[in-house]
């Protein structure tokens, strides 16, 4: 318990230093690098409104809270894709593997792309006949483990990268959380940080241009290569705190509700709701929830879903997923996936 009270008391100690540091400046959407870090992974956890952190028992708990993955009972392996805008795709791959002594670990991929584009110049308007592509990546590595039979602790390591055409952005930053199964009805609270880590700034080719260091002076070099420095920027750093709860009320059904409270560096704070219906003994799964509560100019909002576990085969089983998101004025999207279990 004093390893708990150490471990709380840090994350603690994290989360007010961020929340002094926020309340000495302004901070609004568009002022964060890495932005496509803040969608979230998974049509289980979408549909239930991104109320996921105390839950987070499937392998996209690596983005939601990577504490979770050592609540897994067997090896995971996961694949999401979302439909998002304008023919966006964002995709995600990740295994869970059981390590023993270790605890769990577990690798992932978020990619975020698009198709090729055309470059326009004020002289082209309508193009020049040139095409250029732009992508967002992000390579993790987690970690986790039971510190007591109530108590498990995680991370989750990422490397990031923004590209486009010949420039990119690149970083590192954590994920850290936990979860404890409370005394008090099972009742699960969970706490989480996501993307603390360096500032990002675009550097490369597209950059590079032509200087005269002094225009009133006749006969120098007139044409000396130079960059343009651009601004530094952090990414979406999050605190995320969370709550939930199962009911058993007939046999072979289960409902689990869950809310969650947020404070995010780029935007005010908000929360989700949501919940899970699994009937006959955890096959169907019915899903719905209601993000981003209470915050300024908010744009998401209803979510829905559906899921399907497949009866095992020897080792194997098969989750099939689905979930809808409601945005106000972007439209709907649609995000599919599926975990294998072994």
């Amino acid at each position: 318990m004093r390893i708990i009270k150490i471990i709380l008391n840090g994350l603690f100690v994290i989360a007010l230093s961020s929340g002094l540091a926020w309340s000495q400046k302004v901070t609004k959407t568009g002022t964060t690098a890495g932005k496509f870090l803040s969608i979230g992974i998974g049509p289980r956890a979408i549909a239930m409104g991104g109320a996921f952190t105390s839950i987070a028992d499937d392998a996209s708990a690596m983005y939601w809270n990577p504490a979770g993955i050592d609540l897994l009972r067997q090896n995971q392996i996961i694949f999401v894709q979302s439909n998002w805008f304008v023919d966006i795709k964002l995709n995600y791959v990740g295994a869970v593997f059981k390590a023993g002594l270790l605890g769990t670990v577990g690798v992932n991929l978020t990619a975020l792309t698009m198709g090729d584009m055309e470059v326009t110049t004020p002289n082209y308007p309508e193009g020049t006949g040139d095409y250029f592509s732009a992508g967002m990546y992000a390579f993790g590595f987690s970690v986790a483990r039971h510190l007591t039979q109530k108590f498990v602790i995680g991370a989750n390591f990422k490397y990031v990268r923004e590209d486009i055409s010949n420039s990119s952005a690149q970083g590192i930053a954590v994920d850290i959380g936990t979860i404890f199964v409370t005394p008090f009805y099972g009742i699960r609270l969970a706490t989480s940080i996501s993307n603390f880590g360096t500032k990002m700034q675009m550097q490369g080719d597209d950059l590079l241009f032509q200087h005269d260091p002094n225009p009133n002076i006749h006969g120098d070099n007139a044409n000396l290569n130079a960059y343009y420095e651009t601004e530094r920027y952090e990414m979406p750093l999050r605190l995320q705190l969370g709550l939930s709860r199962d009911f058993r009320f007939l046999k072979g059904q289960r409902l689990t509700l869950a809310v969650e409270a947020a404070h995010p560096n780029d935007n005010s704070e908000y929360m989700n709701v949501g919940g899970e219906l699994g009937l006959f003994h955890e096959r169907v799964f019915l899903r719905g929830g209601f993000k981003s509560l209470f915050m300024k100019d908010r744009e998401e909002g209803l979510t829905l879903g559906v899921g399907y576990h497949t009866p095992h085969f020897g080792n194997f089983s098969l989750s099939v997923d689905y979930s809808f998101q409601d945005f106000v004025h972007l439209g709907d999207v649609h995000t599919f996936g599926f975990i294998l279990s072994f």
